[in-house]
């Protein structure tokens, strides 16, 4: 009797964080409809720099975040709060986990998940 072999466990990768930032600058850009040399310019990097912050291949200082949003009439609040929301849903969608956000609360206390969770948990701070 012939056994078949077992499927590959899909495992699920959690983007990092240059390729959401580059993917949120890309779409932003694109649908102003502005050119990679016009938003380079304006902050004050280089085109092939901007090309690979876009596609997630470097990771940009934060100086540099804050130039190319300003270049796109957006701010790093913005970005990061937009990646930020990107990989929660991301993250408790691909891995069946939850999210433990820890940003909607300031207080003393330390928010723990339930009990009753199972599962990853990414803690979002």
């Amino acid at each position: 009797m012939t056994q078949l072999a077992p499927r590959p466990q899909t495992t699920f990768r959690t983007p990092l964080l240059r390729e959401v930032y580059g993917r949120l600058l890309r779409g932003l850009r694109t649908r102003q409809g502005r050119t990679l040399a016009e938003v380079a310019a304006r902050a004050g990097i280089s085109v092939a720099y901007l090309s690979e912050v876009e596609r997630g291949l470097k990771e940009p200082s934060s100086e540099v975040l804050e130039a190319v949003c300003v270049a796109l009439g957006s701010s790093i609040t913005g970005l990061v709060g937009a990646a930020h929301r990107e990989l929660r849903d991301l993250t408790s969608e691909g891995t069946g986990g939850r999210v433990l956000d820890l940003t909607s609360r300031v207080g003393t206390s330390i928010a723990t998940p339930s009990d009753a969770a199972t599962g990853p948990v990414l803690l979002v701070a």
